[in-house]
């Protein structure tokens, strides 16, 4: 009886934290003992049962009510390169260099462990995301680039995998919103096991001159209130139809719905981010753009802070 009660107990234990939005992000395959932020961790909160902001209808029609939502990731290619932000994950054997930015009064200086064979998003934004299995350590660059034979970048931050701490006020990161990029990436072992447990990271093309948590940066010198601050937090309504979408496009969706989206840059309306991989179904994830705008409401997340 009392093995009965213990195990209970901790049935109901874990259904109270999966409740409360307190399940984990899933570690990347090839860093399985660093958790992607801890579980109490802004991008890991479902905001599913908080209310909607009271201006949500102005600020989704400022980003585009019409506009359909469109998944900036997948397994082809666009222009030749490959569509989405990949993900370099190293050990602590890697050798560490310098960089040098043109941001420098607001990037971490580093050094960074670059290898030779990092793997960059494509066009000019040339992200670059590495993680240090060893250390559970993040850095995320922007625009890096070889200079002769150094390392430039517009940009750098280096994250801790296991804290909370957020860049200090007023700082940029690898985003514009002084946010982390990894943790709001769609990634397709997360769809394999069936479920995406963290907020996904969206662009929108006209933000407001001011930031919210978990945002620590603004983009703009536009004042007007009812464009966004970086940081918004925006969510599919609750009973937005997902039973008709093939799988891959459905579990994002649901994340969309739990979870919501982070606004973490300027960009075209409503594109959310994810990791390249050959084993996405491009043709399931397109069908994500009969999603508009006018679907999504924006959450009053003032209440999400980390619960320690």
């Amino acid at each position: 009886m009392r093995l009965a009660a213990t195990i209970a107990g901790t049935a109901a234990a874990l259904a109270v934290a999966l409740a409360a939005g307190l399940a984990s992000a899933l570690p990347l395959p090839r860093a399985p003992r660093c958790p992607i932020f801890p579980h109490d961790n802004a991008w890991n909160q479902r905001v599913d049962l908080l209310p909607a902001a009271g201006n949500s209808k102005a600020l989704i029609r400022s980003i585009g009510a019409d506009a359909a939502l469109h998944p900036d990731f997948g397994a082809g290619l666009w222009e030749g390169e490959r569509i989405g932000i990949p993900i370099t994950v190293v050990s602590a054997r890697q050798k560490k260099t310098p960089v040098s930015f043109d941001y420098a009064d607001e990037s971490d200086r580093g050094p960074y462990p670059i290898p030779p064979n990092v793997e960059l998003e494509g066009g000019d934004d040339a992200h670059a995301i590495i993680v240090d299995r060893d250390s559970c350590k993040l850095y995320e660059l922007y625009a890096l680039e070889r200079d002769g034979g150094a390392w430039h970048a517009g940009s750098g931050a280096i994250w801790s995998l296991r804290s909370n701490r957020l860049r200090p006020a007023g700082w940029t990161s690898a985003d514009a919103a002084g946010l982390p990029i990894l943790p709001g990436l769609a990634r397709y072992d997360e769809v394999a096991r069936g479920r995406i447990d963290h907020a996904l990271r969206f662009t929108a093309p006209h933000t407001r001159r001011a930031y919210v948590y978990p945002a620590r940066h603004d983009a703009s010198d536009l004042t007007d209130r009812d464009l966004p601050p970086m940081g918004l937090r925006v969510r599919l309504r609750a009973d937005f139809p997902t039973a008709g979408f093939p799988r891959q496009a459905r579990i994002v969706l649901q994340a969309l719905k739990r979870y919501g989206m982070i606004l973490a840059d300027n960009g075209s309306s409503w594109f959310i981010t994810g990791a390249p991989d050959s084993r996405w179904n491009d043709d399931d994830l397109h069908t994500l753009g009969r999603v508009k705008g006018a679907d999504f409401e924006v959450v009053d997340a003032s209440s999400v802070r980390p619960r320690r």
